[in-house]
């Protein structure tokens, strides 16, 4: 485990384990405090109309917040190196060569989708989806405390797409790609000589129908039987809804609404699900056009 450790320790990755620590400590924080507020029941709106005064109570706290987080950044200056590397040598590219840390995700990302998808589609889609949150959100409540009882979809989604499609990501990239972008365990020595054979296979292959014919021409068996993988994943959205349409939530968001809604969250969901299909059956595409692959 001593080569675990060593990745660790880089001042690069130091700023990941805390990132790391701070998000599972703040989400415990979060969830007890909404499970508290479950037990003790729902504030009422006298409670919800007390104001506190930002001067001086927000703005103390974040003037002494300033304080320390200058002071631990001082001496993280001092104790540890700027990470910074020799000048960039283009006839010795580094290996592996990552993005910075933030960017990790969408690095490990390009694995599993073509780069149109993973480097523009992705993004926008999470930017559209956080613009859209005020204008589907048609719950009044759980706003201004922590509660998980008045709003399991939006924390269970949310801890979804932050916390296993982003934070993992970022920690699968960092500390689990290696040379080559080789997936290495904890326990394995980075072997900058390691070759892994991958045999892509598309999804209608797995079917005993090729992608191309002998040509080369795109086989229209296989478009099909991708189109239809795509559009029955979509369509679950449609059956959930004759299911729930008179439910209240349902109604509350309208067709329209819902439509954002459901369609998002099956994007969303889909990508669990080929980064899983490519890890274990090595599939690289569902669906394979003229004009774009998925």
């Amino acid at each position: 485990m001593h080569h675990l450790i060593s990745i660790l320790s880089k001042p690069d990755n130091v700023p990941i384990v805390l990132m790391l620590v701070l998000t599972i400590f703040y989400t415990w924080h979060s969830m007890s405090r909404a499970a508290r507020n479950d037990r003790q029941g729902s504030p009422d709106e006298a409670m919800l109309s007390d104001k506190v005064q930002v001067w001086p109570y927000l703005v103390k706290v974040e003037f002494l917040a300033a304080l320390l987080v200058m002071g631990l950044l001082t001496v993280w200056s001092i104790t540890l190196n700027a990470p910074l590397e020799a000048p960039a040598n283009p006839s010795l590219t580094p290996n592996p060569s990552k993005a910075p840390w933030y960017f990790l995700g969408l690095q490990e990302i390009l694995v599993y989708f073509d780069p149109w998808i993973a480097g523009v589609t992705i993004p926008s889609l999470i930017i559209l989806g956080l613009c859209a949150i005020p204008y589907i959100d048609v719950n009044p409540k759980g706003n201004g405390y922590y509660t998980f009882r008045e709003r399991r979809f939006a924390i269970l989604t949310f801890c979804f797409g932050f916390l296993v499609l982003w934070v993992s990501l970022i920690v699968l990239g960092t500390f689990f790609r290696g040379p080559g972008w080789n997936l290495f365990m904890p326990w394995e020595e980075w072997d900058t000589h390691r070759v892994v054979a991958l045999t892509n296979v598309d999804w209608s292959e797995l079917f005993g129908v090729p992608t191309r014919r002998v040509d080369d021409s795109l086989n229209p068996a296989a478009m099909a039987i991708g189109t239809a993988t795509v559009l029955a994943w979509f369509s679950l959205g449609f059956v959930f809804y004759l299911w729930k349409r008179k439910s209240d939530v349902v109604r509350k968001l309208g067709p329209l609404r819902y439509s954002i809604v459901a369609g998002l969250f099956l994007i969303m969901t889909a990508l669990p699900v080929k980064i899983i299909l490519r890890l274990t059956l090595n599939i690289k595409y569902i669906l394979v056009t003229p004009w774009f692959n998925i």
